[in-house]
Formats: C-alpha cells, structure tokens, sequence
C-alpha cells in the first residue's frame, strides 16, 4: 500500500466519494495537504483519510475510509499511524477523533491507543464518541 497527500488530480475521485465533507471546503484540504490517499499495489485508489483541526489548534481526523476488500489488512492503522508521525513531525503531541457509538471503529481507535475523552448528543443521532491520542 501507499500512502500519499491527495492532489487536484484526486479531487473528483474523493468528491463522489466523500459526503461528509462540503465540496467548497475539499480543495482548500487538499491543497492545504489534509487528506491522504491510499492505493494498492497497482496504484488504484482505495481509500482516503481527511482531517482538520479542532479548535483550530489540534489535529482531528474526519474521516477513514477503505473499500471493503481491503479492509481488515492493517491498512487502516498503517493511515492513522502515518498521520500520528506526521503530525508529531508539526510539533503536535496530541491528536483526536470520534466515532459513534453503534460504530464498531471506537474499538480500533482504542486499540490503537486512543482513549476516551467524552462525547456529544445531536438530536437523532447516536452518541458521538470523542478520542484523544497523546503523541510520544
């Protein structure tokens, strides 16, 4: 697998993928380098990971996303342990994300080392569950 930042020439492809992300704000994270791709072997496309930043000061992933028959592979911890060193690199020594809780992913992001640091309640939705990672 590869991962690489995702450019103009990825654009479409993550568009009519990506529906948690407005399209007005996807080039200004693609060029401001806040979204990795990840290919197979052949250099096909089957993934991304997006991110931003809450409070504008701590890196937050979005969103992780691998078709399904290359899930399951180590890809997934390969893309977020890949953003835990760049961000380090930018002198970060804290990251987060959130899942819901009827997703099974809390219990990747905690293997991984994330542990919970709250949540959120929107009407009609699940529990948002909020993750912190301490960067080493």
């Amino acid at each position: 697998m590869r991962i690489s930042f995702a450019t103009e020439k990825d654009y479409e492809w993550i568009k009519n993928r990506d529906r948690h992300v407005e399209e007005k704000l996807l080039l200004p994270k693609i060029t401001g380098k806040e979204i990795y791709i990840l290919q197979d072997e052949n250099e096909e496309r089957i993934g991304w990971m997006r991110y931003g930043y809450f409070w504008d000061n701590t890196p937050f992933m979005n969103m992780l996303w691998i078709d399904e028959a290359f899930r399951n592979k180590g890809l997934g911890k390969d893309v977020v342990q890949f953003w835990e060193h760049e961000m380090k690199q930018q002198g970060y020594d804290l990251v987060m994300t959130s899942t819901q809780a009827d997703e099974g992913s809390q219990h990747f992001y905690r293997k991984l080392g994330f542990k919970d640091a709250g949540c959120l309640l929107l009407d009609s939705q699940p529990l948002e569950i909020i993750l912190t990672k301490k960067l080493n």
